[in-house]
C-alpha cells in the first residue's frame, strides 16, 4: 500500500501528537492557529485511516521508532580501545537475558555499555532505551524512570511498575540501566519482575556492584590495558583527550604518558583528568604532581591500588583548583539532573563565590573536564559524571556545608516548583520534567531533616499536584501521600493538612480507577481529621468511604463487608453534625448503601425504586446547599442511577447531563477531573439508553480524548463504542475494538461495568458481518470484561437479540429477551430498559408470538420520545399490519436518529424493489446481508 502524501508541516504536528501536546500547545510551539491544528490532525486522521489522536500518538511514537530504533544517548567524545572487552560484552549481552557491567566507579563502565548497546542495537528491532539512574532518588521510583525513558504512561486500576512489563511483554528491545548501585533495593526486584513478563527483552545495567538476581551474568570491567606501549589502550585514551585540550600527538613523549597510565592504574576517568591538564602543566608537571598524590598508594594491593588511583586524581585535581572553584564543585554536587547557569548561581552563589563568579567558574571546571556541557533548547546545560559528584558531596561534608547548600537547593526546587503551579504554556511539560528530579531529591532529604519537615510538607504537596498536572497519577498519589505523613509528623502546626492530602490522595486514586485505595485514603483522611479534632470533616471522609464502596463497588479487588461498611455509616451521621457538607456527604452515602441508588454488587435488590429516588433527591438538595458542585454532581449520579430503577431513563440522561453543565467551572484538581471523568461516561451511557446516539458519541468522544486516559483506550472509548455499534459505524468499531483490546489486556483485564458492554458491542458487530468465530472470540472477553449478571440478563440480551435478528432466527431473539423488563430490572433498566422493550417487541412479531400486539402497546408508551426505540417499534406494528409506508417511514426516522443500520434493515425487510437499496446499504457500512422474512 503507498504511503499516504503527509504535508511537512502535518508531520510536524504529528510528532508533537507523539509527545501528548495538546491542541493549543501544538499550535504555541508551531505558531500557528490552534484552528490549524484542529485541521492538519482531522487531515492527519483521514490520512492515516486512525480513529482518534491516541491512535495519532502512537502511530507517531511507533514512526519515530522505526526511524530511529536505538534511543541510546551519544557521548561528546569517542570510544577508545577494548576492542576484546567489547567483543566480549556484546556476546554475553546477545546470550544472557540480564547483564550487568561490574566495576569500581571511574573506571569506564557506562561507555563501554553504551557502546556495546550501540553495536548490537540492530539485532533489537523493538530497539534500545537508555536510563540514567543517577537522578532517581528513591528506589521505588525505578519503574517510573524506566516508563518515562521508554514511553510508557499509567494504566487505569494499575500502578506503572505494573504497566511497563505489559507494555515490553511482546517486544524485542535492549534496556540499558546506568548506575544502578544507590537503588538496587529498588533495581533488582523490579527487574525480577521486567523479566519473567517480558521474555524477548534484553538488559544491560552498569553497577558498581552486581544485583544479586536470578539469571544475572556479571562481566566485570577491568582497567584500560597498559600491554603495547604507544599502542595500548590506556595511551590512545590518554592522546586522544590531552589531543581534544589543545595538547598535539607526539611519539616523543609516548614513555612518560605509559608511566603515567600505569600510574593511574589504568582507570579511564583518571587518566581523562590528567590528560585535560597536560596543556597546563605540561608532562613533567603531570608527571611530578601525581607522584605526590599517588605516594599514600605504596603498599596496598595492586587492585585496591587502581581503584583509589581515581580518588587520587580527584584529589590532585581539586587541590589544583583555587578555592572559589572548589567551593563550586563541592557545592554543585547537590544538583541530580543538568542544570544551568542560573540555576547554579542561585544554589552555589554564596561566599566566598558570587553570581558573577559561578558562571565563570562552570566555564573553567568545564576546560578541567570535571564539568560536562550540553547544549539544549533551553540553553547550555551542566552536568557532573556520578564519580565526580559523589566525590563533590564528600568534599561538600568535610567543608561542613552540606545542611546550608541542600537548603539553598530544596529553597531553588520550591521557587521552581512554585512558578510552575498553575502556570502554563507550550513548554510547560518541558519546564517540569527540566526540574522535577531534583525536586524529588532535594524532597527526600528534607523529609528525613526535622528541622526541614515544613517546607519537605510544602514542596510535596507542589509535587503532587504538579505530577497530577503531568498525568503522572501514581506520583501525584504518592506525593499526597508524603505530605500527609509529614504534615501528621508536625500535627501542631499543621493540624488538619494531613486530612486535606489525603483526601486528594483518594481523588487520585479515583482517576487511576483504584478504588480500593480511595476507599482506603477516605478512612484514613477521617481518622487524620478526627485527631485534628474535626469531627465533621472525619464524619464527612467516613461517609466518602461509604459512598465509594457502593458507588464504584464493581472494580474493588475485594469488596468490603456490607457490616462494616454500614458501621461507617452510623458513625459518620453521629460525627457530621450540623455541617452542611457533612449532611451532605452522609445523605449520598445513604443513598448509595442504604438505597443503592448505584445498583451496586453487593447492593439490596428489594429497594422500591421510589425510595431511592427520594434518598438522592435528599442528597442533590443538600450538596446544592452546601455549594459543592463536585459533590453536587455525585449526587446526581445517585439520581440518574435512581431513576433508571425507576424505569425513567429521560429522567436518568437529564440528570447526567446536568452534571457535565455544573462541572464546567471546577478547576481541573484530582477531584474535579474524577468527577468530570465519570460525569461524561454517565453522560455518554444514558444518552444511549434514550437513543441520542449522536449526544452519546459526543461526550463519548470527549471522555476518548481526555489526557488522563491517554494509555486507557478501553475506559476511554467504551460507550463510544457502544453508541458506534448502535449506529452501525462498522470501521469504527472494529479500529476502536484494536485500541480497546489493547489497553484492556496492557491492565491485566480487569472488569468493570463499562467495559463489558463495549466489548459485547464489538461482538455484535462481527455477529453482523457474518464473522462467528471473530465474534465468539469477542464474546469470551465479554465474559472476563464485566459482571457475568450484566451480560446474561443486560446488554447481553441486546446485542445478541440484534444479531439474531439480523440473520432471521427471530425465535432464538425472542427467547433471549424472554423475561419480563420487571423480572430483569436491574440489569436493564440502567441503560437497556428501551432497547431490549422494543427488541422483544420486534421479535415477537417476527416470530408470531401471540401476544406480539400487546407488546407493541406496552413498548411504545415506554419508548416514546427514543427516536431509535420508537422508529424500532413502529417498524414492528408496520410489519404485523403489512403497512410498507410505515415501515419506510420507519427507515427515514432511523435515518433522521443517526442509526444508519437500522435504516439499511428496515429496507430490507419492507421487500420488493427496496431490498436491493437496503442491501447495498448494508454493504456499504461493512455489514453481511440481513434475512428477508
Amino acid at each position: 500500500m503507498a504511503s499516504p502524501d503527509i504535508s511537512a508541516r502535518e508531520a510536524e504536528v504529528l510528532a508533537l501528537l507523539g509527545e501528548h501536546l495538546s491542541n493549543a500547545e501544538i499550535a504555541a510551539r508551531l505558531v500557528i492557529s490552534v484552528r490549524t491544528v484542529e485541521s492538519h490532525v482531522s487531515s492527519l486522521l483521514r490520512k492515516l485511516l486512525l480513529p482518534d489522536r491516541r491512535a495519532l500518538a502512537r502511530h507517531a511514537a511507533e514512526s519515530a521508532r522505526s526511524a530511529e530504533p536505538s534511543a541510546l544517548p551519544v557521548p561528546l567524545t569517542g570510544f577508545v580501545g577494548r576492542a576484546r572487552e567489547r567483543e566480549e560484552l556484546a556476546e554475553a549481552v546477545r546470550g544472557h537475558r540480564l547483564v550487568t557491567v561490574a566495576g569500581p566507579g571511574g573506571v569506564g563502565k557506562t561507555r563501554l555499555a553504551l557502546a556495546v548497546a550501540a553495536d548490537v542495537a540492530d539485532g533489537f528491532e523493538d530497539g534500545a532505551w537508555f536510563v540514567d539512574l543517577v537522578p532517581v532518588s528513591e528506589p521505588d521510583r525505578v519503574g517510573a524512570a524506566v516508563a518515562a525513558a521508554v514511553g510508557v504512561g499509567e494504566h487505569p486500576g494499575r500502578g506503572i511498575d505494573d504497566a511497563v512489563p505489559a507494555a515490553l511483554a511482546d517486544r524485542r528491545a535492549l534496556l540499558v540501566l546506568d548506575n544502578a548501585e544507590h537503588v538496587r533495593d529498588g533495581v533488582a526486584p523490579f527487574l525480577e519482575r521486567l523479566l519473567a513478563a517480558c521474555p524477548r527483552l534484553r538488559v544491560l545495567v552498569t553497577s558498581r556492584a552486581r544485583l544479586m538476581v536470578p539469571f544475572e551474568r556479571v562481566f566485570t570491567v577491568p582497567p584500560l590495558s597498559r600491554e603495547g606501549g604507544d599502542e595500548s589502550d590506556a595511551v590512545a585514551l590518554f592522546m586522544d583527550r590531552a589531543a581534544a585540550a589543545g595538547q598535539p600527538h607526539g611519539p616523543a613523549v609516548s614513555e612518560g604518558v605509559l608511566a603515567i597510565c600505569e600510574r593511574l592504574g589504568g582507570m579511564a576517568l583518571a587518566i581523562e583528568l590528567a590528560a585535560a591538564r597536560w596543556s597546563t602543566l605540561g608532562l613533567d608537571g603531570l608527571t611530578a604532581g601525581l607522584s605526590d598524590q599517588l605516594r599514600i598508594l605504596t603498599g596496598g594491593s595492586r587492585a585496591d591500588e587502581r581503584h583509589r588511583s581515581v580518588r587520587a586524581v580527584l584529589d590532585w585535581s581539586h587541590d589544583l583548583l583555587e578555592p572559589p572553584d572548589r567551593a563550586l564543585l563541592r557545592r554543585l554536587s547537590v544538583f541530580v539532573a543538568p542544570f544551568t547557569a542560573e540555576a547554579a548561581a542561585e544554589v552555589a552563589g554564596f561566599a566566598p563565590l558570587d553570581p558573577a563568579g559561578v558562571v565563570d567558574g562552570l566555564g573553567g571546571l568545564a576546560e578541567e573536564s570535571l564539568l560536562g556541557v550540553t547544549p539544549s533548547a533551553s540553553g547550555t546545560q551542566y552536568h557532573a559524571l556520578e564519580t565526580i559528584r559523589q566525590y563533590g558531596t564528600e568534599r561538600l561534608i568535610e567543608a561542613g556545608e552540606l545542611a546550608d547548600v541542600r537548603s539553598r537547593h530544596l529553597r531553588w526546587c520550591l521557587a521552581g516548583a512554585a512558578a510552575l503551579t498553575g502556570a502554563g504554556g507550550a513548554d510547560w511539560r518541558a519546564r517540569f520534567d527540566a526540574v522535577a528530579e531534583d525536586v524529588r531529591a532535594a524532597l527526600t532529604w528534607a523529609a528525613d531533616q526535622p528541622d526541614q519537615r515544613e517546607n519537605a510538607y510544602r514542596l510535596a504537596l507542589s509535587m503532587a499536584e504538579l505530577a497530577f498536572a503531568r498525568n503522572l497519577l501514581g506520583e501525584a498519589q504518592q506525593r499526597f501521600e508524603q505530605a500527609a505523613r509529614l504534615a501528621g509528623d508536625n500535627a501542631g502546626d499543621n493540624a488538619g493538612d494531613d486530612a486535606a492530602a489525603l483526601r486528594q490522595a483518594a481523588a487520585v486514586a479515583g482517576c487511576r480507577s483504584l478504588d480500593g485505595d480511595m476507599f482506603r485514603l477516605h478512612r484514613a483522611a477521617a481518622e487524620a481529621a478526627r485527631r485534628a479534632g474535626d469531627t465533621a470533616g472525619a464524619g464527612r471522609d467516613l461517609a466518602a468511604a461509604a459512598t465509594v464502596a457502593y458507588r464504584f463497588s464493581s472494580s474493588f479487588a475485594r469488596l468490603p463487608p456490607v457490616d462494616e461498611v454500614t458501621a461507617m455509616l452510623a458513625e459518620a451521621r453521629e460525627l457530621s453534625g450540623d455541617s452542611p457538607a457533612a449532611e451532605a456527604a452522609v445523605a449520598l452515602a445513604e443513598a448509595a448503601v442504604v438505597a443503592d441508588a448505584f445498583g451496586a454488587v453487593q447492593g439490596d435488590p428489594d429497594n422500591t425504586a421510589r425510595q431511592t429516588v427520594r434518598y438522592a433527591e435528599r442528597a442533590v438538595e443538600l450538596a446544592r446547599r452546601a455549594g459543592d458542585p463536585v459533590a453536587e454532581s455525585a449526587a446526581l449520579d445517585a439520581l440518574s442511577g435512581a431513576r433508571s430503577w425507576a424505569g425513567e431513563p429521560f429522567a436518568a440522561a437529564a440528570a447526567a447531563r446536568r452534571r457535565i453543565g455544573i462541572l464546567v467551572s471546577v478547576p481541573a484538581d484530582p477531584a474535579g477531573t474524577h468527577e468530570r471523568m465519570d460525569a461524561l461516561a454517565m453522560a455518554a451511557g444514558t444518552a444511549v439508553g434514550v437513543g441520542e446516539l449522536s449526544e452519546a458519541r459526543r461526550y463519548g468522544r470527549q471522555l476518548a480524548d481526555h489526557p488522563l486516559l491517554a494509555e486507557a483506550g478501553h475506559h476511554a472509548t467504551s460507550w463510544l463504542l457502544v453508541a458506534e455499534a448502535f449506529t452501525g459505524d462498522t470501521g469504527e468499531v472494529l479500529k476502536g475494538g484494536v485500541r480497546f483490546l489493547d489497553a484492556w489486556e496492557k491492565t491485566g483485564r480487569l472488569r468493570s461495568r463499562s467495559a463489558g458492554p463495549a466489548a459485547a458491542s464489538i461482538a455484535m458487530i462481527h455477529g453482523l458481518r457474518g464473522d462467528h468465530d471473530t465474534r465468539a472470540s469477542w464474546l469470551a472477553i465479554v465474559d472476563e470484561s464485566g459482571p457475568e449478571a450484566d451480560h446474561r440478563l443486560g446488554y447481553g440480551a441486546v446485542f445478541d437479540a440484534m444479531v439474531l435478528l439480523h440473520h432471521g432466527d427471530a425465535a432464538a431473539a425472542l427467547e433471549r429477551v424472554g423475561p419480563e423488563p420487571d423480572q430483569v430490572w436491574k440489569w436493564v433498566c440502567w441503560v437497556w430498559l428501551h432497547w431490549y422493550t422494543a427488541l422483544r417487541a420486534e421479535a415477537a412479531v417476527l416470530a408470531g408470538h401471540p401476544d406480539a400486539r400487546g407488546r407493541i402497546t406496552a413498548a411504545r408508551t415506554l419508548v416514546t420520545g427514543n427516536p431509535v426505540a420508537s422508529a424500532q417499534v413502529d417498524r414492528a406494528e408496520a410489519i404485523l399490519d403489512g403497512d410498507l409506508p410505515g415501515q419506510l417511514a420507519a427507515a427515514a426516522a432511523f435515518d433522521a436518529a443517526g442509526c444508519r443500520y437500522q435504516s439499511a434493515r428496515t429496507l430490507v425487510l419492507a421487500g420488493g424493489e427496496h431490498v436491493a437499496a437496503g442491501e447495498a446499504a448494508l454493504t456499504g457500512l461493512g455489514l453481511a446481508p440481513t434475512a428477508v422474512r
